[in-house]
This record gives structure tokens, sequence and C-alpha cells, in this order.
């Protein structure tokens, strides 16, 4: 009797972690050994992404103008439709229009269309003596087409003559219109000479008035400037008279004092120094002389002196920077020295290598069997 293994969890959970490996290393594999990623090292899902999102856009766009376009195709036909109604309702109108004239307001329809009638001696010869002609109406005892002709005659004879005096009437009213009309701008003209002849007497008289108040005005103001010359001068002289009798001219010390003290007058007042404090004043300015200049001489002393240790310093500075250049030569020339050696032995030692180690260099099938597998 066979036996078959029984599969447990444990083995259902190391069979769906070796699948998942196995898929992980797979994508990875993929991942590893994809050229583009490899080579530009860049995100190409994200790349992907906003391609998708910048042609999903382009789409949108390219939607709303032909969305736009359809509209305006749209109008364009609602447009073109209604001017085509227009255009067939303007000629229904004048369709309309034409038919009303030809079954209503036809030529031989009118009154007076006997007198200028192309055909009238067509239908003349055609007229009897029992018939009606030129609008006419035939009575008994009426007179032969003759008659009527010169009887037609005499009454177009007639209105010409009534038109004339229509015409003349009518001359006649028009001069008596403009004669009427000239005769009123006349009188406007008049009107209006007389209302600037007036107007310019009230201004005439109101420049007078506003002459004679303002002539009165100038008078006032010169009385009254007169009177403030007076009494401008009065006060001068006495501000004169006040200036000659006071201390300030007379230059009585007493008017100088102030109550801050004997050293500090009033400056309003001060009439400067006497012989004394002027011979005061001057030893002192002597005496501030004399320390002014020793105090520049010993100020002159200290300078040489700064100059000459700032001097020294400066000597033994370059001194020791001699000595410094003369060390780091030394230095420079022992270091050169040392790194000829090392070239040397450098030089002599990859010479070694390459004749007794490096005998055996790879080829390249010796690198390709390397990045098989994506660990």
């Amino acid at each position: 009797m066979l036996k078959f293994q029984t599969v447990t969890k444990e083995d259902l959970k190391l069979a769906a972690a070796r699948e998942r490996r196995r898929q992980t290393d797979q994508e990875r594999k993929q991942r590893i050994f994809n050229p583009r990623f490899r080579k530009i090292g860049i995100d190409k899902e994200f790349l992907d992404k906003q391609v998708a999102e910048k042609k999903q856009l382009q789409e949108l766009e390219h939607a709303k103008e032909s969305e736009l376009d359809e509209s305006l195709i749209r109008s364009s036909k609602l447009a073109l439709l209604l001017e085509k109604q227009q255009e067939e309702e303007r000629r229904n109108i004048h369709k309309e229009i034409e038919q009303f004239r030809q079954q209503y307001q036809r030529a031989e329809n009118r009154q007076d269309y006997e007198l200028y009638d192309p055909n009238a001696l067509k239908k003349a010869s055609l007229i009897k003596d029992d018939e009606v002609g030129f609008g006419l109406q035939k009575f008994e005892g009426e007179a032969v087409p003759k008659e009527r002709l010169k009887a037609q005659k005499e009454q177009m004879r007639w209105w010409i003559e009534k038109q004339k005096d229509e015409r003349v009437q009518l001359d006649r009213e028009r001069q008596e219109a403009e004669k009427a009309y000239q005769e009123a701008v006349i009188s406007r003209d008049k009107r209006a000479v007389a209302l600037d002849q007036m107007e310019e007497e009230c201004r005439r008289r109101l420049n007078e008035a506003t002459a004679r108040f303002n002539r009165a005005m100038a008078e006032e103001q010169e009385y009254r400037r007169h009177c403030e010359a007076l009494r401008d001068e009065e006060d001068k002289k006495a501000e004169i008279y006040n200036h000659v009798t006071g201390d300030f001219l007379t230059e009585a010390k007493e008017q100088a004092e102030s109550t801050r003290g004997p050293h500090k007058p009033l400056a309003s007042r001060y009439k400067g120094m006497t012989a004394d404090q002027l011979r005061l004043f001057r030893q002192e300015q002597a005496r501030q002389m004399k320390e002014i200049e020793k105090m520049k001489l010993e100020k002159k002393r200290m300078n040489e002196e700064w100059d000459q240790l700032m001097n020294s310093h400066a000597e033994i500075a370059n001194a020791y920077q001699r000595e410094m250049d003369q060390k780091r030569t030394e230095i420079n020339k022992r270091i050169a020295e040392e790194n000829l050696k090392l070239a040397e032995q450098h030089k002599s030692h990859q010479e070694y290598l390459n004749r007794e180690l490096y005998k055996n260099k790879p080829t390249a099938e010796f690198f390709e069997q390397f990045n098989k597998d994506a660990r």
C-alpha cells in the first residue's frame, strides 16, 4: 500500500515564501537589467505618469477646441439660416408689393391715363359714334369725335391756365412770406439794436457809479494812510527819544547786571570789557598758547620715538622673513630630492610587478561571467 506524504501548514508557508521571493527576484532582475533605468538613472514610472497626465491634458484641450469649433460651426449655420429666412421674407414682401401694384395700382386705373396713353391714336381710330371714348360719356346730341378732341384740348388748356395761375399764386404767396420774414428779421435787428443801446447805457451808468464809489474809497484810504503815517512818525520820534535817553546808549554798567551772578551779564545790554578785564584775558590767551605749543612738541617727540620703534621692528621682521625663506627653500629642495627617490623606487617596483606578477591579464570572457543573476 502506497503512503503519500501529507502537506502541512509549514510547507505551504515555505512554498509561498519561496514563490514570493522568486517573484521579487524576477521583478528586481527586470528593473536592474532595464537599460533605460540603469543608464539614465531616473524614475521611469513617475515620468510615464507625467507623460500620461500631459497626454490627458492635451486630449482635454483638443476636446474643448473641437467643442468650440462645433459651436462656431453651429452658430455660423444658424446665422446663414436666419439670413436666408430674412432674405426670403424680404423677397416675399417685395413680391406682395409688386402684386399689389400690378393688381390695384396699374397705370390704366388712373384718372388722367387717357392724357398720356401711348395707344390713344389706335383707340381713337377704333372708336365709333355710339361708343364711349377718352373717358367722356356720350349723351344725346353729342358732337363727333373731332369736336370731342377740341373740347378735350380746351379742357387741357384750361388745366394749364389753372396750373399757371396756381403757380403764380404760389410765387406771390412765397414772395409775401419772404417779405414778411425779412420784415420780421429787420424788426428783430432793430429790437436787438435798441436792447444793445439800453444795455450800453446801463453799463455806462454802472461804470460811472463804480468810478464814483472807487474814488470815494481811494480818498478814504488816502486819508487813513495819512493818519497812520502821522501816528507812525510820532511813535518813531518817541522811540528815538527813549533810546537816546535810555541806559543802553548811555552805557551805564548797572543796566548789564544780571541776577545769575557777576560773571553772567545780560547779552542784550553788555557793552564790552574794561581795560583790566582785557589785560587779564590776553594774559590767559598767552598762557594757553604756550601750553598748546608745549603739547605739540611733546606729541612730535612721541611720534618720532614711535617711528624709530616701528622701523626697528620692521628690520627685525625682515631679517626673520629672510631666514624663514632660506629655511623653506632648503626644505623644498630636500622634499624634491625625496620625491625623486620615491618616484624611482615606485617605477622600479611597478616594472617588477608588470614583469613578475601581472603576467596573465584577464580577457573579456572573464568579465562576461559576472552580472548574470540579480544577486
